[in-house]
């Protein structure tokens, strides 16, 4: 099945001081240069989606407004908020699944799940802002892998 990573399109910056509340990091908002962003991939990803792919969104705002590019029908989920612990994550998508899924989410979790996944071990990958990352997880010879289908960055689109 297909596992597709979005990181959040480019977001409002916040003063340093307020960045360590919680509440504050998650009100961050686009910007327009992340709105068009978003508009560009959720173009790009509308028609190469398995029309049965469950989106999966941060609460914080950003999050939202990004999956909302691509469609209203999305479900909120707390455990891939910012600051997120990938085996947490895979313990709350039940990966691997027999599922598609499209996380919309953060960094550093989105390069971290993306690593584990594809190279076996959580490394400090980066995943652009507004990039999707399209995994997908086969049976070749009784052994399962992830294969990396796509790296999609919006100036790309």
């Amino acid at each position: 099945m297909n596992l597709i990573l979005w990181r959040h399109a480019e977001a409002e910056d916040v003063a340093a001081s307020l960045r360590i509340q919680r509440s504050t990091d998650l009100q961050r908002e686009l910007t327009k240069r992340g709105e068009k962003q978003a508009e560009k991939m959720a173009a790009w990803l509308r028609p190469r989606l398995p029309e049965d792919t469950r989106v999966l969104v941060s609460p914080a705002v950003r999050t939202q407004q990004t999956a909302r590019a691509l469609t209203e029908h999305f479900q909120t989920l707390p455990d891939i908020a910012p600051g997120a612990d990938v085996s947490t994550i895979l313990a709350a998508i039940d990966w691997p699944s027999s599922t598609n899924l499209l996380l919309v989410g953060h960094q550093p979790w989105l390069g971290r799940l993306a690593s584990l996944l594809i190279a076996g071990a959580e490394m400090e990958w980066s995943v652009k802002k507004a990039a999707v990352w399209w995994l997908c997880r086969r049976m070749r010879e009784d052994e399962a892998q992830t294969v990396l289908r796509a790296v999609v960055n919006p100036d790309l689109v």
